[in-house]
């Protein structure tokens, strides 16, 4: 397995890879691998004959006060990792690979973008809009592989795929979690023991609200309800806790499937999302 972080060396090894693999699967990430991302890779290997990870931690998808300096590194670990998978290469570029100076491009992508993460993180998704763009021209796979925790950005790189002229597939892969539900982030390495014991109400809280809207309650105050247990449990704020349509990410005050719920929260200072089906 090679690791490569310069255009021209990527540009030989995808050559040589392509000589010898008749599809090439992408499976991007920002480091700090955990079973979550090797489900990712899991998928990407049971599809393609060759695979591509790709590990840079994006500063456009940070905004101010975020925690780009303090996002979990471990590129060693990660690729040992990606090694024992079977991963072909991994493309870990410096900063001035992906954006080179006098760098003026923005891919933004409007509607499904629209509130959830995309309102409480603004310029969020242009950020990964645009890296995922750089990332598909710069290793043109076959299929590039996205876990549906982050289920608002996978709708976006979706839809950016569609409108760009990108042929091939997205695949999401289902959300991975730990026994008593808590979805896996590399962001869960930020909770202290106490709030990962607090941290589970996000998933149980979001279970019961979506039973609850499955037996016809009012929508209204079963996310109320939600939230104000949410709060009372450790969490201290809440982004949102909303009922999508699960294709378009419309605002859904009368349930109909296919159906969403999405949240996200802050327990001490660490922000975590979730989404399930409401079916």
């Amino acid at each position: 397995m090679q690791i490569v972080r310069q255009m021209g060396p990527l540009r030989d090894a995808l050559r040589d890879i392509r000589r010898k693999k008749s599809n090439v699967g992408l499976v991007p990430t920002m480091g700090a691998l955990h079973a979550g991302h090797m489900k990712l890779v899991e998928a990407a290997m049971e599809r393609c004959d060759g695979v591509v990870a790709s590990i840079f931690v994006n500063p456009t998808q940070f905004g101010e006060g975020e925690d780009l300096d303090a996002y979990p590194r471990q590129e060693a670990a990660d690729a040992a990792l990606l090694e024992a998978a079977g991963v072909d290469l991994i493309w870990a570029p410096t900063v001035d690979q992906i954006y080179p100076e006098g760098f003026a491009t923005n891919v933004s992508v409007s509607g499904i973008s629209t509130g959830l993460c995309g309102g409480s993180r603004p310029g969020h998704f242009d950020g990964v809009a645009t890296v995922v763009a750089k990332l598909f021209n710069q290793i043109r796979p076959d299929a590039a592989f996205f876990g549906e925790k982050d289920y608002q950005q996978l709708a976006v790189i979706k839809r950016m795929a569609s409108d760009l002229d990108f042929t091939h597939d997205i695949i999401g892969v289902p959300t991975v979690r730990d026994p008593d539900g808590l979805a896996l982030s590399s962001r869960n390495a930020y909770l202290t023991p106490e709030q990962r014991r607090q941290a589970v109400a996000l998933p149980d809280m979001m279970r019961d609200a979506a039973d609850a809207i499955v037996r016809g309650g009012d929508i209204d105050n079963i996310l109320k309800d939600a939230q104000a247990k949410l709060l009372a449990s450790g969490f201290h704020e809440i982004d949102y806790f909303e009922l999508r349509n699960a294709e378009t990410l419309e605002n859904m005050p009368i349930f109909k499937k296919p159906a969403r719920l999405l949240a996200a929260a802050h327990i001490g200072r660490t922000r975590l999302i979730d989404n399930i089906a409401v079916a």
